[in-house]
């Protein structure tokens, strides 16, 4: 007998889909957690149980491990070690931090600054819970030191300097990406073929599911119960951005942590943009970029790049799509 079921956290931008046979799904293993101020699910399929709890305990902790490195939230990451000495001293860092800078960094220069680590300058002003805006004074002052060029980074010592006082960065729009796709460049190290780990709104799928595609709707930025699409995947990486993440209205303006860097105010050409392609930190990054582009710029960039696909839905509802995206039927 087959079974259909869904794996819905509600604040994801995508839901993972499956169409299997019982027999199989009685091998599949899952967990789930709060680590990096969002929902951590994994799933795994092995015969052996224990093997694979052990498998879902090493992504656990690798992903709390990448929290404690880069979270500004944590006194003690290397992030926060960074912004701590904005303007001043550089900061000794991690071989593995110094290499996600430098994807950064070519994420920025590939988007023409519309991905930029530093605008958390600005958008640490916001209070996203408190429905807190910065004055003008404030933002306009914060949005000048918004720029990626004045990341200082040297691979060889490693070391990291902000060249400005007062900078921050933040790595909300890639950190995850990597933290997944880590996580499961460990799992294919223990042997796992078939899994699903997803942070936030980033996901990475090793192989199928037992034969069939992992089938993924794209939820609708509206309605948390409504799809956009459905797209077959097997072996690849998935993220959305969406408006709907963290917000708050004031006057019937939506205010949301995907920062403009150009303005330090809440980029607004789109509502929800998904990525796909065989990495998951670039897919992160790449969705956060084309959310703050809009569609015409961004999917340029898609289109240009070999193995990334993309869906955006435009401030008006429309969908647009790169070129070689297969998605199903339209969804319900």
């Amino acid at each position: 007998m087959s079974r259909f079921f869904i794996d819905a956290i509600a604040r994801l931008g995508v839901i993972c889909m499956a169409f299997g046979a019982a027999s199989a799904e009685a091998e599949w293993h899952q967990a789930n957690a709060a680590i990096m101020g969002t929902q951590i699910h994994v799933e795994v399929w092995h015969p052996d149980a224990d093997t694979a709890g052990a498998g879902i305990a090493l992504v656990l902790k690798e992903i709390g491990r990448i929290d404690g490195l880069m979270s500004p939230h944590k006194v003690d990451s290397e992030v926060s070690q960074i912004n701590a000495a904005a303007g001043a001293d550089w900061v000794g860092v991690s071989a593995e931090l110094a290499r996600l800078l430098r994807t950064a960094e070519q994420l920025s220069v590939l988007s023409g600054g519309a991905f930029d680590l530093s605008f958390a300058s600005a958008g640490h002003l916001y209070g996203y819970r408190q429905g807190l805006l910065p004055s003008p004074e404030q933002l306009r002052a914060a949005t000048e030191l918004i720029d990626f060029r004045q990341i200082e980074l040297d691979l060889a010592r490693p070391a990291v300097r902000l060249a400005r006082p007062g900078m921050r960065i933040d790595l909300g729009g890639i950190a995850k990406g990597h933290a997944v796709e880590r996580a499961a460049q460990l799992l294919q190290a223990e042997g796992f073929a078939h899994a699903l780990i997803s942070a936030g709104g980033d996901t990475r799928l090793l192989g199928d599911r037992m034969g069939r595609p992992w089938i993924v709707g794209v939820r609708h930025p509206r309605s948390a119960h409504k799809l956009v699409t459905r797209i077959p995947l097997n072996n690849e990486a998935i993220s959305t951005s969406g408006d709907y993440e963290r917000f708050f209205e004031v006057d019937g303006l939506r205010h949301h942590h995907i920062i403009n860097p150009s303005t330090g105010d809440s980029a607004r050409a789109v509502t929800s943009v998904t990525v796909i392609g065989p990495d998951a930190t670039w897919t992160d990054g790449l969705s956060t970029a084309l959310f703050v582009a809009g569609p015409e710029t961004g999917l340029q960039w898609i289109n240009a790049l070999a193995g990334y696909e993309a869906l955006v839905v435009d401030g008006q509802g429309q969908l647009h799509q790169s070129d070689g995206l297969i998605p199903m039927e339209d969804a319900p």
